[in-house]
């Protein structure tokens, strides 16, 4: 029997639902203005699955990269939700980026 099918459709599931979890304490915490860091994180992820000799970890590693890209572009629909009181806002000010000057400047992916 081949079991890697079965532990990567497992992981997938595990960090696309880790993925829902860290939106929404990112954007309570620290604001959809972070989207960046996380989109760059995802990237380089998806580049590290590409030099990866071994299809299982590459694909482990393709979908946590692709998980983060995912949640950077679910940042700002995370704050337009918390603004319409689905889920709690945070009443502490929300500390900027580095470079958010050069951030608001740009529109936040949307998928």
């Amino acid at each position: 029997m081949m079991w890697e099918g079965l532990a990567i459709g497992l992981f997938s599931l595990g960090i696309i639902g880790f993925g829902f979890f860290w939106v929404i304490r990112m954007e309570y915490h620290l604001g959809y203005l972070w989207w960046p860091y996380p989109l760059l994180f995802g990237v380089g992820i998806i580049v590290l699955s590409l030099l990866v000799a071994d299809a299982g970890w590459s694909a482990l590693l393709g979908v946590t990269g692709a998980s983060f890209i995912w949640g950077a572009t679910e940042l700002k629909e995370q704050a337009v939700r918390a603004d319409l009181g689905w889920f709690p806002r945070n009443p502490k000010p929300k500390p900027l980026p580095p470079f958010a000057s050069v951030i608001r400047k740009i529109k936040a992916p949307h998928l």
